[in-house]
């Protein structure tokens, strides 16, 4: 299965954030949607970074609670591992268990236009194994049953 497909599943918009955000801006942004990271974007929505919940918290515990006047830009990671709208999702599964990162950006040229995130390959595998396993439960209980409707 390819990232397209799972996005056209997913019907959300993108929640990104600039640097300049504060880190008390960017957790409410990620608590109030339910969400582990952040695309960071200029004002073009040229992608430049990303900051996780996990980037977040970290910092906060370094910095023994004085972070308040932290921006996204002090802690975003600019090194991105990217995917693009055609990867085939075991790959993106791949480079996430390689890299040891939840959250994989989609790219279009240097825009953001999806997240898939752990999440989102835990769910394709499990709806795969649901399939396939009906599959093959049909055999053992009789064969062809296209004719059923």
């Amino acid at each position: 299965m390819t990232v397209k497909k799972i996005m056209a599943i997913k019907p959300e918009e993108v929640i990104t954030t600039k640097a300049e955000t504060s880190i008390d801006e960017a957790m409410d942004l990620l608590i109030s949607n339910k969400i582990g990271c952040l695309p960071v974007v200029e004002d073009d929505g040229k992608l430049i970074g990303i900051v996780s919940d996990h980037d977040i918290f970290a910092r906060i515990h370094a910095t023994k609670g004085n972070y308040h006047s932290l921006k996204v830009a002090d802690l975003m990671i600019t090194n991105l591992i990217v995917g693009l709208p055609d990867d085939d999702l075991e790959y993106i599964a791949g480079v996430m268990k390689k890299n040891w990162i939840r959250h994989v950006p989609i790219v279009k040229g240097d825009h953001v236009i999806g997240i898939i995130s752990q999440r989102d390959i835990i769910k394709s595998q499990a709806k795969r194994a649901e399939v396939e396993n009906r599959y093959l439960m049909d055999m053992l209980q009789g064969g062809d049953r296209s004719g059923d409707i």
